[in-house]
């Protein structure tokens, strides 16, 4: 085997599991953890069931890897919003992604809010803390976002806006309303602009 053919299977394996971690994303998000099924992800993912369990051996490796993929994709955003002039701005552009994604919202929930409720009534697996590590990547942004702008207690005004997050995408869901998602979403907005820059 040359190096170049070795290179070409590293990246088409590479591509191949890439796409098993945004189908788990998809399909976890979609049906729950618990009624997912490694064909389902398979199926999604285009990929041969026998062919998963190269990359994934349980489903509970697929559900980490689908929490990954929420990691890969909150950096892919933050890294998008951090082009932004300044933290208003850049905050301000994380709620109208967020209100972007509010058809989905209103039928699914947020992807890793609802899974880290449906993964802490586990008993064992330590899943629901990997969920965790996401939420807290999207607080320390946030709260980063809010120490740029000179805001006292950064920290509780993160938490603030992405709890209104979560809330406004659960009863989004509990409504199947997504103009729940326009409404406080609108709501956020005006609540940063009415925050006094330092």
């Amino acid at each position: 085997m040359t190096d170049s053919q070795g290179s070409t299977r590293s990246r088409t394996a590479g591509a191949k599991r890439q796409r098993l971690m945004r189908a788990a994303a998809e399909v976890v998000h979609r049906q729950g953890a618990e009624r997912t099924t490694i064909a389902d992800i398979a199926r999604v993912a285009d990929v041969p069931v026998g062919n998963v369990y190269y990359y994934f051996k349980t489903k509970d490796e697929l559900v980490a890897a689908a929490l990954s993929e929420h990691a890969r994709q909150l950096q892919l955003l933050t890294d998008h919003l951090d082009r932004l002039p300044d933290s208003r701005e850049r905050l301000k552009g994380l709620i109208e992604a967020w209100v972007g994604q509010r058809d989905l919202a209103a039928r699914y929930g947020c992807p890793t809010g609802t899974l880290a409720v449906e993964l802490d009534k586990r008993d064992e697996g330590g899943l629901d803390v990997e969920a965790g590590r996401v939420i807290r990547l999207l607080l320390a942004w946030v709260e980063h976002q809010f120490r740029e702008l000179g805001q006292p207690e950064p920290d509780g005004l993160a938490l603030t806006l992405v709890s209104a997050y979560q809330g406004m995408s659960l009863m989004a869901n509990a409504l199947r309303d997504p103009a729940v998602m326009d409404r406080e979403g609108a709501r956020l907005l005006a609540w940063l602009d009415s925050l006094e820059a330092a």
